[in-house]
């Protein structure tokens, strides 16, 4: 038993690192949502960030719309177009549990902390990007294109998020990480 501990040293490793930095992130993101109030309908104000933003990218581009709370449930309108199309932009929205599963991944394949902490900030303002950038690409072809709403929503654009995701990872682990360098070279 111990000489498969040993063997597979770098793959147990790598999993208690990232269990550790996933739940550990995990419950500080629960801890922070247990602050409001979703009995109430209060959304939490990542969502409300999110949901600002992408209203405020669609109006910069010329897409007239505007957000209110949703009265039924914890979660942001965003309306758009002559009929008031919209949204609900939910707590999934916000990209956290994407951020927390790259910030995981890197932190567990981490051979410098600050490094890491960089790179991981970076991908974090880069993720919220693309989802404000993404939700807004929703609406606006969501009414040019009601048809195409689902795919839209549940495959094109969470394989793009999930795709981005993949590449930062893939350069972490291979340019930026010092993993390769300081783990995989010891003999």
């Amino acid at each position: 038993m111990k000489a498969i501990f040993i063997q597979y040293k770098p793959f147990f490793l790598f999993l208690g690192r990232f269990l550790l930095v996933y739940l550990s992130l995990l419950l500080v993101y629960k801890i922070y949502l247990n602050r409001f109030d979703f009995v109430q309908n209060e959304p939490d104000s990542m969502t409300v960030l999110v949901a600002e933003q992408s209203n405020g990218l669609m109006n910069f581009f010329g897409y007239e719309s505007r957000i209110e709370p949703n009265p039924s449930e914890p979660s942001i309108n965003l309306y758009h177009g002559p009929n008031n199309y919209y949204v609900r932009v939910i707590e999934g929205c916000n990209a956290v549990s994407v951020m927390i599963l790259f910030a995981a991944f890197c932190f567990a394949f981490s051979a410098y902390f600050l490094r890491t902490l960089i790179y991981v900030l970076i991908g974090f303002v880069l993720i919220h990007f693309l989802n404000v950038f993404r939700i807004a690409l929703i609406v606006v072809l969501s009414i040019k294109y009601p048809q195409w709403y689902t795919a839209l929503h549940d495959i094109v654009f969470p394989l793009f998020i999930y795709g981005v995701v993949f590449i930062l990872w893939c350069l972490w682990l291979f340019k930026f990480s010092g993993y390769a360098e300081k783990f995989l070279t010891k003999k």
